[in-house]
């Protein structure tokens, strides 16, 4: 055979073992999925619940006008620090403050006839007393006068007295007779003056009582004209100037409002919880709170107020109070209490607080995005799942559908499904309570992967772009 054969059929006999090869390779990678992985680890883990909202005081009272009129003084201006009692602002109060005059002038002349006539009934008390007396001092002496007419009777009788003395001593009691029944008109005259004056003490002090009723009316309308701080505190808001007029009306509006005064001692951040985490918050937990006014600092705080009502995301209204059923988001809101907020933070400024839920120290973890949901009968391999329905009727279509929450582990070059349960939730890593071991090599990426990935699956594992990705 010529040389030039014998290299032909070489070549040949090559090109024919390479496709082989080639054929052979592309037929043994034939379904290969190529993953990314990371393994379990044991380390600490923080829940945390991230919400928005604004800063607010504790406690802050909208001073409003309780009457309608013009301001002729305002004492305070924004940023000024009040005392509770304290006079901040002053309407026009002529007319009031004339009726308040009129009520005290008609309550001095009350008081002074309450006063005359109390005085008359003592004097009455006092002739009264003077005329018992009286007549009690003349029946003693008609009594006495009464035995001595008996006795100068026996005596005129018996021829013992003349009759001249006879007839002295029996003047002498008629006299006295006629005196005691000028007593008694006397003292019932002195008991008609009495009742008549307590009478007239009694209209008097009846006076009294109802002109201090209007001086206490009067003066309650003239302080509304007046407005005063009800509690310690910073004049946070002043929408007013004096000469404005203003009228008593609806809260918060334009013309009611004269300014807000907020207790400063205990600042809160006010921020809205998501309807899905809100379970997870509890009172005194720790936050952080970051003010998007002071940047690169973080503020620490913790829960003092959980909301029950539901708020609805679009409209910031009350799910209750909402006309329509709506299956829209819904926020709670949950109050924090700043520890040792500066002087700078002032109401109304936008936050973002972080509030930890729970804390679990050397678990278990693995990535969040590792975890998937299977269903039962995905699960089972097909024989098998025949087998087990041609043995038993217990295995249903509703029993296959279940959903199962688990990861895909890599075993032998397969994808191997496990079950896990899980525990809280950090901000990248999820605690696992059961279902796998420290160590296991688990599939993270890539999410279409993850989603679409069959159990047992032949898979290659490919780390260089997430290696590429953490560099």
């Amino acid at each position: 055979m010529k040389p030039k054969w014998k290299i032909t059929i070489v070549l040949v006999a090559l090109v024919l073992a390479g496709a082989g090869i080639y054929a052979s390779t592309v037929y043994s990678k034939r379904g290969l999925v190529t993953v990314q992985t990371a393994r379990t680890v044991k380390q600490d883990l923080t829940s945390l619940v991230t919400a928005s909202g604004e800063i607010k005081p504790k406690n802050y009272i909208n001073i409003g006008a309780n009457a309608m009129g013009q301001l002729t003084q305002v004492a305070v201006k924004e940023g000024d620090r009040v005392k509770k009692g304290q006079l901040l602002a002053r309407i026009e109060n002529v007319q009031p403050a004339a009726d308040v005059q009129a009520q005290m002038a008609s309550l001095s002349s009350a008081e002074a006839d309450s006063a005359a006539a109390e005085a008359g009934l003592k004097a009455a008390d006092e002739n009264l007393t003077t005329a018992q007396a009286d007549i009690d001092r003349n029946k003693a002496d008609l009594a006495r006068m009464k035995a001595d007419l008996d006795r100068a009777e026996s005596l005129y009788k018996d021829k013992l007295m003349a009759g001249q003395d006879y007839d002295l001593k029996k003047a002498t009691y008629q006299s006295q007779l006629a005196l005691v029944r000028q007593s008694d008109a006397r003292l019932a005259q002195a008991h008609a003056q009495r009742e008549q004056t307590a009478a007239q003490l009694a209209s008097t002090q009846k006076k009294v009582a109802q002109v201090r009723a209007s001086l206490t009316r009067f003066s309650d309308v003239l302080q509304k004209y007046d407005a005063y701080s009800p509690l310690d505190g910073v004049v946070t808001n002043l929408s007013v100037r004096v000469g404005e007029t203003v009228v008593p009306g609806i809260q918060n509006s334009a013309a009611s409002t004269i300014m807000t005064i907020a207790d400063m001692s205990l600042i809160t951040a006010e921020v809205k919880v998501d309807e899905t985490d809100i379970v997870n918050i509890r009172l005194n937990q720790v936050a952080d709170i970051a003010v998007d006014a002071v940047p690169n600092k973080t503020f620490k705080g913790h829960v003092i107020e959980i909301g029950n009502t539901a708020i609805l995301r679009s409209t910031g209204v009350a799910a209750s109070q909402s006309n329509t059923s709506s299956q829209e988001a819904k926020d709670f809101k949950v109050v924090l209490a700043v520890d040792n907020a500066p002087e700078e933070i002032r109401p109304g400024l936008s936050c973002t607080a972080k509030i930890t839920t729970a804390t679990r120290n050397n678990v278990l973890t693995i990535p969040i995005q590792a975890l998937t949901v299977r269903q039962k009968g995905d699960l089972v391999k097909k024989p098998e799942r025949g087998a087990a329905q041609a043995a038993s009727d217990s295995v249903t279509d509703k029993a296959l559908k279940e959903e199962i929450q688990g990861v895909f582990v890599v075993s032998q070059g397969k994808a191997v499904f496990h079950k896990v349960d899980t525990g809280i939730t950090g901000t990248t890593d999820i605690e696992v309570l059961s279902g796998l071991q420290p160590g296991d090599e688990i599939i993270t990426g890539s999410y279409q992967v993850i989603r679409t990935i069959k159990n047992e699956a032949q898979v290659k594992v490919d780390n260089r772009n997430q290696a590429q990705t953490k560099t």
